[in-house]
C-alpha cells in the first residue's frame, strides 16, 4: 500500500508544480503589461490565450485530484508552446520579419528586455510553456505506470 500513496503525492506534486509555473507566467505576463507598461504584441495575445485558462483548469484539477485534466491542458500548453517557439525563432531572426503576423501594432521583435543579454520575454514564455508540457508528460507517463504495477 505504500506505493499508491508515493505515486498519488508525486502525482500532485506535479500537477501543482504545473499550475505554479502557470500562475507565476501569467503574473510576469500581467507585471510586464500592468506595471512595466510594455505593450503585447499580436503573439503575446495568442500565448497569452494559451496560458491564463492553464491557471484554472490546472487548479480545478487539484482540488481533489484528478489526472484526467491532462487531457484538458497538455493542448493547451502544447498550443502555447509552438506559439512561444514560433516567436522565439522571429524574436532572434530565425524566421524572416517579412512573414510576421505582427503588420500594424507593436512589432513581434520588439526588445522590451533580455536578462543575461540573450534571454527575452518570448524566450521565458517557451521554457515556461516547455516546462509545462514537460511535467504533464511525466505526470500521464506516472499514471501509466501505477496501471501496469
Amino acid at each position: 500500500m505504500p506505493q499508491p500513496n508515493k505515486t498519488s503525492d508525486l502525482n500532485w506534486t506535479l500537477l501543482f508544480l504545473c499550475w505554479l509555473l502557470a500562475s507565476i507566467s501569467t503574473t510576469g505576463s500581467l507585471f510586464f503589461s500592468y506595471i512595466m507598461q510594455f505593450t503585447p504584441c499580436v503573439l503575446c495575445w495568442y500565448q497569452r490565450i494559451f496560458l491564463f485558462p492553464l491557471v484554472i483548469i490546472l487548479a480545478v484539477g487539484l482540488f481533489p485530484f484528478d489526472k484526467s485534466v491532462v487531457k484538458y491542458a497538455l493542448p493547451l500548453a502544447i498550443a502555447g508552446g509552438l506559439t512561444a517557439l514560433y516567436h522565439t525563432l522571429l524574436y532572434s531572426g530565425v524566421i524572416p520579419e517579412n512573414i510576421q503576423p505582427c503588420s500594424q501594432g507593436v512589432s513581434c521583435t520588439e526588445k522590451y528586455i533580455e536578462l543575461f543579454g540573450f534571454v527575452s520575454i518570448p524566450m521565458l514564455s517557451f521554457l515556461s510553456f516547455s516546462t509545462i508540457i514537460s511535467l504533464l508528460i511525466i505526470l500521464t507517463r506516472t499514471n501509466l505506470k501505477a496501471k501496469v504495477s
